[in-house]
């Protein structure tokens, strides 16, 4: 038992370090950055299911806002949260949530599990795309046109990607006796 807790904390615990390794590398292309967050979330999902991919998802957030440079350009604080990007951000929680869904049902079925990616990855786009109008005092047409139109393709590639990577990174981590 004990051997499973500490597995399971040094999986979660690497999975947040992988999250926020991955999240301030971003290409700034506008008021919403090309970043690896995702990616990086998504294959935590196949790593360790929803339940913890959240857990390591909220601790890169309080770490983050604590001023910690792991947001995307190497950003820290509670600005960035309140800021544009902020509503990609929260609406991450609801991309975990959804696509972990899917993953967590059938994680060798590709298909099921970019459908929930992108379904999940949709809901990000829709709460990220409204607080950034709000915040940035944009109509959603302007909004929609500098934070969802420039990721659709590159967001796509990241779903296939993980779903390939983060099936076989699954598979070994049970090989190991770590999931």
């Amino acid at each position: 038992m004990a051997r499973n807790k500490t597995a399971e904390l040094t999986t979660t615990a690497l999975m947040t370090a992988l999250i926020c390794i991955m999240g301030p590398l971003a290409l700034p292309i506008g008021p919403v950055p090309v970043s690896l967050t995702n990616l990086a979330i998504y294959i935590t999902l196949y790593a360790i299911g929803t339940k913890k991919g959240l857990v390591a998802y909220v601790i890169y957030l309080l770490l983050g806002i604590a001023g910690l440079p792991i947001f995307s350009g190497f950003m820290g604080g509670p600005q960035k949260i309140v800021g544009p990007t902020g509503g990609y951000l929260v609406g991450f929680i609801l991309m975990i949530l959804v696509a972990g869904w899917f993953i967590d049902k059938d994680y060798k079925n590709k298909v099921w599990c970019i459908a929930g990616m992108i379904i999940g990855t949709a809901l990000a786009y829709l709460l990220g795309t409204l607080w950034l109008a709000w915040s940035a005092g944009m109509g959603i047409q302007a909004a929609v046109m500098a934070g969802v139109a420039p990721f659709v393709l590159e967001d796509l590639v990241k779903i296939v990607a993980a779903s390939v990577v983060g099936a076989i990174l699954r598979e070994r981590l049970e090989k190991a006796g770590l999931r």
